[in-house]
């Protein structure tokens, strides 16, 4: 039994990024199921006159968005689980272990939604600060999409 725990208390090892992949998916999908209501989705659609081309609305819409976003949450869960034990793969590289948890895993996701937020802000007070222009060229200066 003893071997057991030193199985899972080695963050590095096989054992415990294995489990902890696993669980990182499982809760991908549980909070997806929990977040998303495609009932509600294809109710809201129907009622402000959106439709899928292709797909009736109602029961179908709201069976096309269920399968739909499965397909999508497979690769986003398979991803979080890479991030997270990401760590213990540059453990096993021979990056030191707090450097690998300080650069890895949780605190990448963070510096990356908190970069994308604070460039979709800029993005926003361009936009305002350049309205007159925006509406009279069709697009902000300071972007070239």
């Amino acid at each position: 039994m003893q071997q057991f725990g030193g199985w899972f208390a080695d963050i590095s090892g096989w054992g415990y990024s294995s489990v902890f992949f696993v669980i990182c998916v499982f809760f991908t999908y549980f909070y997806t199921a929990i977040a998303v209501n495609p009932k509600e989705m294809a109710d809201t659609m129907k009622r402000q006159g959106g439709f899928i081309p292709g797909i009736r609305p109602g029961k179908q819409t709201s069976e096309f968005i269920d399968n739909i976003l499965t397909r999508i949450t497979l690769p986003g869960a398979v991803f979080l689980g890479l991030v997270a034990i990401l760590p213990a793969f540059a453990m096993k590289g021979g990056v030191t272990p707090g450097f690998a948890h300080f650069f890895g895993g949780t605190s990448l996701l963070i510096l990356v939604g908190v970069t994308l937020d604070t460039l979709q802000q800029v993005e926003s007070h361009l936009l305002m600060r350049h309205y007159d222009g925006f509406m009279k060229s069709g697009r902000v200066r300071g972007r070239r999409v």
